[in-house]
């Protein structure tokens, strides 16, 4: 797994150039305790708006056929998983865990390098505390993407300075709409869950007649 160096900024870093950019078939999703008592706590985001994007970041990762961790803590207190993100995965097991640092419970971490992928996306309540252990990732020579707006904290300045934090550590901040078109790269292929764009995409199809050709994927 190729090593980030994070005090390297030219041509070669392997931040930099085509290769850097989100593949599915390279990519791994780790979503974390999107639970209700994070949520009942989250003061960065909108809180509908932060499980409508979560819930859409789930629905592209199964579109893209990108394997997908689920993670609970402690689900008998802080409650199960939003559904709007596990019935994406029907009958897929939540990895419950005890430890608050994600990365420290081996079985979410074996459950990642079980997929063989290199580029590790996280999202998840709260990202000053659970997404944080992307830290560890980065120095494990993981290539670490956070989605910031599937991800809350318990304040604004709480979300500002855990992605400040990350990204000194040579983590990628992107979010879940940005993520999907990195997955996605052109517009022969369908889009039914990018919002407003993938609406109007499928309209310009009605209106100029020109259908996706069945082959494209």
């Amino acid at each position: 797994m190729p090593s980030i160096a994070a005090d390297k900024g030219g041509l070669d870093d392997p931040r930099n150039g085509l290769d850097s950019l989100l593949r599915p078939q390279d990519s791994v999703l780790v979503l974390i305790d999107h639970q209700p008592y994070q949520l009942t706590n989250v003061n960065s985001h909108e809180p509908q708006m932060l499980v409508n994007n979560a819930a859409a970041l789930a629905k592209a990762a199964k579109a893209f056929a990108v394997p997908t961790i689920l993670t609970s803590v402690i689900a008998d207190r802080g409650g199960r998983i939003f559904p709007q993100i596990t019935d994406v995965f029907p009958g897929q097991e939540v990895i419950d865990r005890t430890f608050i640092h994600t990365w420290q419970d081996e079985k979410v971490v074996d459950a990642v390098k079980a997929t063989g992928r290199k580029q590790l996306i996280l999202a998840g309540l709260w990202i000053e505390i659970c997404v944080a252990p992307a830290i560890q990732a980065l120095g494990e020579g993981w290539d670490v993407t956070v989605v910031t707006d599937a991800s809350g904290g318990t304040s604004v300045e709480a979300h500002e300075v855990a992605i400040q934090r990350m990204i000194m550590a040579g983590a990628n901040m992107m979010t879940w709409l940005a993520v999907a078109a990195e997955w996605q790269r052109g517009w022969p292929r369908t889009c039914r869950r990018a919002a407003g764009s993938g609406i109007a995409f499928l309209w310009e199809q009605q209106l100029l007649n020109t259908p996706v050709p069945k082959d494209a994927g």
